[in-house]
């Protein structure tokens, strides 16, 4: 069996819903943040999501790698970081738009308290405010509201793909 993978697709507005319904009434997997709702993440095989793009070219685009043209899979780990981010309930999460450069400045942190235990990112000065940014690579960054310090801790780079969140 074909390995399924996460994919992200940029939706036309009125269009989510019925792509929504689509991905459910054929088994996906799916996240739609609600602080994003023009975008779906969804699990896919590659030949399920080549099906499906071709059925729906005129209501969304699958987000890309821009060097081989190929759809993007984004790694389980950073799935399951963005969507425990999305999902704590935690107040104060601005979509910042596309991922960007800017976003993977400096050291990556995990956050050690707190409701969002687990979550990795990097911290970034935005509007004179130090936050944890959250990115789906080559998608979307998602900013928290101010972290203490003392609740962050650096995650060596060869670990920081392999933990899961902590939500206890």
């Amino acid at each position: 069996m074909a390995e399924q993978r996460w994919y992200a697709a940029k939706v036309q507005y009125n269009r989510v819903q019925p792509i929504r319904e689509h991905l459910m009434a054929d088994g996906a997997e799916l996240f739609i943040p609600e602080v994003i709702r023009s975008l779906v993440f969804f699990k896919a095989t590659e030949e399920y999501l080549a099906h499906f793009e071709q059925e729906h070219f005129s209501q969304m685009w699958v987000y890309r790698n821009p060097l081989t043209h190929k759809p993007s899979a984004i790694p389980d780990h950073e799935m399951e970081v963005f969507v425990f981010v999305c999902t704590s309930g935690k107040q104060g999460l601005t979509y910042l738009g596309d991922d960007r450069p800017e976003y993977h400045r400096g050291d990556r942190v995990r956050v050690t308290e707190g409701p969002l235990k687990g979550a990795e990112g990097h911290v970034v000065r935005i509007k004179k405010d130090r936050r944890l940014v959250i990115t789906v690579r080559g998608v979307a960054a998602l900013a928290t509201t101010y972290i203490h310090p003392r609740f962050l801790e650096p995650v060596a780079k060869e670990h920081s793909n392999n933990s899961a969140c902590d939500n206890t």
